[in-house]
This record gives C-alpha cells, sequence and structure tokens, in this order.
C-alpha cells in the first residue's frame, strides 16, 4: 500500500526530485515519491498554475510521446541561496586593501547611480505623494515588505516603512549600504529622507520621514 501523502511534504518532496533529476515523467516521479501517478498529476497541475513547473513533450523510440516535468527559472527562488555570505565574503576581501574602503564606497555608490537611472522615469511629473507610492512599490517587488502612510493632509509629510531587509547582513557590515538607500530615496523623491529606524541597527524595521524640501515649503508658506 502506497504511504499517506501530505501535501506540503509531498510538494517539497517533488520540487527536489525534480530539482535533482532534472525533471521526469509522471510515471517515473510516481515511482521517485512512491506515491500514485494521480497524486503526483495533482501536484504537478498545481505547480503548473504558480509558474514553477512546465511541461516538453518529449519523443520515444517506441509508443507515444511522453510529457517531461521540469522546474522553470521562477522555482530557482524556492531553494536555499547564501547571496549575504557570498557579498559579505567578497567585500571582506577589499577590507584590507590599502585603498578597500573607497572602493566599497564607490561599489555602494555605483549601485544607487543604476538605481536611480533605473526609476527616475517613473517619478517624472508625479506629485511627492504619487513617488512615495512609486517608491514604496519599488521597495516591495525588492523584498522589503515595504509600506507608506501620509503624516496628515498637507501633502507635505510621509513615512516610509521596510519591514524586511534583504541585505541586513551586508547593510549591518558595511553600513554605507545603509546611507547610500537614503540618498536613492532623496535622489528619487526630490525630498528630504530621514532614517528613523533601521534594522541593522536592532530595530523592528527600517522607517524614514519624509517631506518635501525646505525651500518649496518656504516657496507655499
Amino acid at each position: 500500500m502506497l504511504p499517506h501523502e501530505d501535501g506540503r511534504t509531498t510538494r517539497q518532496q517533488l520540487l527536489q526530485t525534480l530539482r535533482t533529476g532534472g525533471g521526469g515523467s509522471i510515471a517515473s516521479l510516481s515511482q521517485a515519491l512512491s506515491i500514485t501517478e494521480m497524486g503526483v498529476r495533482r501536484h504537478v497541475q498545481a505547480l503548473e498554475r504558480e509558474g514553477l513547473v512546465e511541461a516538453e513533450t518529449v519523443k520515444q523510440a517506441m509508443g507515444r510521446p511522453v510529457s517531461i516535468y521540469r522546474l522553470t527559472p521562477r522555482a530557482d527562488d524556492l531553494f536555499p541561496k547564501n547571496y549575504p555570505q557570498l557579498a559579505l565574503d567578497l567585500l571582506g576581501e577589499l577590507d584590507d586593501e590599502p585603498a578597500g574602503e573607497a572602493i566599497i564606497g564607490r561599489m555602494f555608490a555605483g549601485r544607487r547611480d543604476k538605481l536611480i537611472a533605473r526609476h527616475k522615469s517613473a517619478m517624472a511629473g508625479a506629485t511627492l505623494e504619487e513617488r512615495v507610492a512609486e517608491l514604496a512599490a519599488i521597495q516591495q517587488a525588492g523584498g522589503y515588505m515595504s509600506h507608506w502612510e501620509r503624516d496628515g493632509t498637507t501633502g507635505e509629510r510621509f513615512t516610509l516603512y521596510e519591514y524586511n531587509c534583504p541585505i541586513a547582513q551586508v547593510a549591518g557590515k558595511y553600513r554605507e549600504a545603509c546611507r547610500c538607500e537614503q540618498q536613492l530615496f532623496e535622489a528619487l523623491l526630490g525630498a528630504e529622507v530621514k532614517r528613523t529606524e533601521c534594522i541593522a541597527d536592532g530595530g523592528a524595521k527600517c522607517a524614514y520621514a519624509i517631506r518635501r524640501p525646505a525651500k518649496e515649503r518656504a516657496a507655499t508658506s
């Protein structure tokens, strides 16, 4: 008798089997996982709907063509990554170099400038509130779990929250990462930006107080 098919466990086992085996048919996956072909097909169809698995029809020397299921590039994000440690290791190679600090600074500044160039067109012609909303959306897409609020009703003050920091380990050692992020926000928003809480400093979140530049406030006062 086949073992009980637990949904979450079977899904994880299926993903692992597809990852290590490079793909498989319903029959071969059923054999590898020791569950029914119907059970495998149900899980495979669910993964297809999520864009994590795709099928390729393969001709055989004898018999009908067979569908081989493989993971899509999107599924790669489901597997463990060690990018923060890799970044720390690479940056660490520069720590003892005579010009290491300056090189690291230029690296973070270069990343900041590339992000400004990438996103500045989305901010063109928008109000400050619209720019804040767009920035929150950009950060949300980057995995920062961003949220923004309007402070008051004048449209001059806002707060941007980030409840996750994908580069927290890097930022904890190389604070230039945080400084460049604040500079990035100032450049994209065209506003004054002050960090009031930081995950890298042990905070529960990163929080940024945003307000219109002083010269603009003076012009409308």
